[in-house]
């Protein structure tokens, strides 16, 4: 007699299926928060693809499974894992993730996304684009890079630079999340949800009820924007083109909240900082294919630069929550590493 001791199958890090005339599109990595990885944004991206053009799919409908949220963002564990290993998995990702990010932009059927709980970095870039995004109670939306090294990439500058006043710019730089009613105001969102009706919303969009006739049923009055108080010192402290001029205004101003932004802007990698602000400013003026062709340029050359692994290790790998940025102050960082890093040429491109 013997004993069958092999592992039972798991279950795909991305769940597609097809009912009703709906496409769905479960993120399926709860225990991560759905982190994304090369193997995830190539399951969306196809999926997206194959049902583009069948006249029996009349919607997409995207959810994360888990009650912590939609997704966190990349799995940066991997990525820390190729910079150590020096392999190529991370421009493969990003140049894949941002194809991904404009094919939803484009997307020629109702695009539905559902924001609950921690939608950051990635699960921005899966949502953000989309045509018919959700927030609910739980909502905690954010582009968190400047905090290990990165950037607001997959579109978020794009997305940044078109939100009301300089609201944009200070989520860019300091990296905090905000809930559905900023989201909502930003443009970051479309629709409001409360948490205890997403189930049975879900239910109707996944039976094929037409899309805006549900979600009209369900949505209610958007919350109160939490930063609408704060508009006056975020215009006032963050319409300088100079990160350096940005911080000191902050630190100067009579408000606490101001104050608290400069602190916590001297956190983040100074690198990233300009950069981010540079990026920023360049994308108001450019079109979302235009910003993700950037975003490569940027994320790649990053990896080539010591503050993305550190931060990585100070946050996740060691956690220590103590990076030494290299350089370490933003008057280290000169204009010209900025333009270099935004405009180093690329033999390979998101969009050929």
């Amino acid at each position: 007699m013997t004993t069958d001791t092999a592992a039972p199958p798991t279950e795909p890090s991305v769940i597609t299926s097809t009912a009703d005339g709906v496409g769905r599109i479960e993120l399926n990595k709860p225990k991560l928060i759905n982190a994304l990885g090369l193997d995830m944004v190539g399951a969306i991206d196809d999926a997206l693809g194959s049902w583009r053009e069948d006249d029996s799919i009349r919607a997409v409908l995207v959810t994360g499974r888990g009650e912590r949220g939609l997704c966190a963002g990349g799995d940066i564990k991997a990525v820390y894992n190729d910079i150590v290993a020096g392999t190529n998995e991370n421009a493969r990702f990003w140049n894949r993730e941002y194809k991904m990010n404009h094919t939803i932009s484009e997307y020629p059927k109702p695009y539905v996304v559902i924001m609950n709980g921690i939608t950051m970095g990635g699960g921005v870039g899966i949502s953000g684009h989309g045509s018919h995004r959700i927030v609910t109670d739980s909502t905690k939306v954010g582009m968190p890079e400047t905090g290990i090294g990165l950037f607001p990439d997959v579109g978020g500058t794009y997305l940044l630079a078109n939100a009301p006043g300089e609201f944009g710019t200070h989520l860019a730089l300091t990296g905090q999340p905000v809930g559905p009613g900023a989201a909502l105001a930003l443009g970051l969102a479309d629709y409001y949800v409360p948490d205890t009706e997403v189930a049975e919303l879900i239910a109707e969009l996944s039976a094929g009820g037409d899309v805006e006739t549900v979600i009209d049923r369900y949505a209610e009055q958007a919350p109160a924007n939490e930063l609408a108080e704060a508009s006056a010192w975020i215009d006032e402290c963050y319409r300088h083109d100079s990160a350096e001029d940005i911080v000191a205004a902050l630190a100067a101003h009579e408000s606490p909240e101001a104050r608290a932004a400069a602190e916590l802007i001297g956190t983040k990698a100074p690198t990233s900082v300009k950069v981010t602000l540079a990026a920023i400013r360049k994308a108001a003026g450019m079109t979302l294919a235009e910003v993700l062709e950037q975003d490569y340029r940027v994320a790649v050359a990053l990896t080539l630069r010591p503050d993305l692994k550190e931060g990585i290790r100070a946050q996740v790998i060691d956690k220590d929550r103590n990076p030494q940025w290299t350089p370490a102050t933003l008057a280290e960082v000169s204009d010209e590493t900025v333009q270099d890093i935004l405009t180093i040429d690329r033999e390979d491109k998101v969009f050929s």
